[in-house]
């Protein structure tokens, strides 16, 4: 599993295809798509997320603070027949003071990285255009691998769970199973910041968004690339049971807007 994240080519294809067959249908459901829209993605990483946009001639922006990623994301858009509409930037979201507006912004497997996400999504809605929507898709903090150890190189790679153990604990089985210290710190600060469903949907009560659609994922689409997985939404039953569905939702899907 921990291949996928070191081959860098590799996981923007996956975002890319996952992108492509899920992400863009569930946002179109609710928003029709136009070829005036702006597109942005936070935290983009190579991009791989905006690439069927930018395959269909959307002007495309995407920002990420690490610098090695968005090296990697002009290199694999070099060449595309859209690259004139692409713009990438390296820099922190909150040093962009008098930000551009977009009809479109993803966030996928990002705001569970994110710090204080009661100040990041008030200072978000300064981004969005007049009628625009954000798409969020991420894991459940207590799903089997919400700690995201999935990207350990010993046996707590395959651990269901493991990341829920209290937090010096945690460090020192990581630590003990041979994790470097990069990886330990990395996985800490998930345990910091990763969120759970219902928080989720109280900040954004809480600031004002309104839910246009969403979805929990028992196994969610991008399984299907990964894993070969066939996705299966979670049950209506477990979908409704606060707390309790965070364990077996392997994400969840929303549409918002302001």
């Amino acid at each position: 599993m921990q291949e996928r994240h070191k081959n860098r080519l590799l996981y923007f294809n996956e975002q890319a295809n996952t992108t492509k067959r899920y992400v863009i249908p569930f946002i179109e459901s609710v928003c029709k798509l136009k070829p005036e829209m702006r597109i942005l993605e936070i935290g983009c990483g190579e991009g791989g997320n905006l690439k069927p946009f930018l395959d269909e001639g959307y002007l495309c922006t995407g920002i990420d603070l690490n610098a090695a990623q968005i090296a990697n994301a002009r290199h694999f858009f070099a060449g595309h027949p859209h690259a004139d509409k692409l713009t990438l930037i390296e820099r922190d979201i909150y040093d962009i003071t008098n930000p551009e507006h977009y009809d479109i912004i993803i966030l996928r497997d990002v705001i569970e990285h994110i710090h204080n996400q009661e100040r990041f999504m008030g200072f978000l809605k300064r981004f969005i255009n007049n009628g625009g929507v954000v798409f969020f898709g991420f894991p459940a903090w207590q799903m089997p691998f919400g700690g995201h150890q999935q990207i350990c190189v010993s046996r707590i790679s395959r651990m269901p769970w493991v990341h829920l153990l209290p937090q010096k604990l945690y460090a020192a089985l990581l630590r003990r199973a041979g994790e470097n210290e990069g990886t330990v710190q990395g996985l800490l600060e998930i345990k910091q910041t990763g969120i759970s469903l219902e928080r989720f949907e109280r900040i954004l009560r809480a600031e004002g968004y309104k839910v246009l659609k969403k979805e929990y994922w028992f196994i969610q689409p991008n399984y299907e690339v990964k894993f070969h997985l066939k996705k299966r939404r979670v049950p209506p039953l477990l979908r409704d049971i606060p707390w309790l569905r965070n364990f077996y939702t392997t994400a969840g899907y929303y549409v918002v807007t302001i």
